[in-house]
């Protein structure tokens, strides 16, 4: 994805803030010095980026179009004031997350931040972030903290990159990724999904190369024998031997946004049809939220 493709991508997303911020209803509340008015109705969860899970209390947060979200027994809460489009986001301990993406629009306007945030920070579970790298940059729409590393996938730039400290980034590769996982157990060995089907790497995404297995959109690798995929439709995937070999779970009732498994549970946002989850490795799943009418 070329740079120019990738910022009028972010024009959408503008646009559609600007009409979150500007349009509808005739109660409105000023929001601060950027000179926009926001609607009193919150637009809540729009479009689910990316899942983790918070060790400090277990709870589940979404990355979405419009912010982020603590999802609590069937409610989502917002964290904070802040509508950053967060697209890239993982979890790397208590209360500390890495995302990227896109600002909340009245920072943009306001002169604030660019409209591409490289990667993001916060040691507050949400409430506030800070920059770390490569702002205004690159939009990482995929990101993965193990093995004491982050790696990340750059759609500006169509790229790979590896970082150790979240500041100094090496470019392993150029790839159009759709999502990635990384082994549990070998750092240098990194899952990838591809719009033409499924790629590895066995030194650090250095180099790729195809895998035989069926055209899956989203990854999640929570340890060595659980390795979990979604395709397009919604098909859900389970293999045990790193994707060599893969078996169909079941069908989620819809496309996916976003797929996380850990060892315990499988969450799956659908296109305008809610948070899933499973407890028996993706074979049944029950209806987790569902953002109310």
């Amino acid at each position: 994805m070329t740079r120019t493709r990738e910022l009028l991508g972010f024009a959408a997303a503008l646009a559609f803030s600007i009409v979150i911020a500007c349009g509808g209803s005739e109660n409105r509340r000023e929001s601060g010095d950027s000179g926009l008015t926001a609607d009193v109705h919150d637009p809540e969860v729009v479009h689910v980026h990316g899942f983790g899970i918070n060790p400090k209390d277990g709870a589940l947060f979404a990355a979405t179009h419009t912010g982020l979200f603590r999802i609590v027994d069937g409610k989502a809460e917002r964290v904070g004031d802040r509508y950053q489009d967060t697209m890239g986001f993982t979890v790397i301990g208590s209360d500390h997350f890495f995302g990227s993406g896109h600002p909340d629009v009245r920072d943009y306007t306001a002169g604030k931040l660019p409209g591409l945030l490289g990667l993001v920070e916060s040691k507050d579970a949400g409430l506030t972030w800070k920059p770390q790298s490569l702002l205004g940059k690159v939009d990482f729409h995929a990101l993965s903290f193990s093995h004491g590393q982050i790696y990340g996938f750059d759609s500006t730039g169509g790229r790979f990159m590896v970082s150790r400290d979240g500041k100094d980034w090496d470019t392993k590769s150029p790839i159009n990724l759709l999502s990635f996982a990384v082994s549990p157990s070998q750092p240098q060995f990194v899952l990838g999904t591809t719009p033409t089907g499924l790629q590895a790497t066995k030194n650090g995404g250095s180099s790729w190369g195809p895998v035989n297995g069926p055209r899956l959109a989203l990854l999640s690798w929570p340890e060595s024998a659980l390795l979990f995929g979604v395709d397009a439709s919604g098909g859900v995937y389970r293999s045990a031997d790193g994707g060599s070999t893969w078996t169909q779970q079941s069908n989620l009732p819809g496309p996916p946004e976003a797929f996380l498994a850990t060892n315990s549970r499988l969450f799956a946002a659908i296109q305008e049809g809610g948070i899933y989850v499973s407890g028996d490795l993706g074979l049944t799943w029950s209806l987790y939220f569902r953002k109310p009418e």
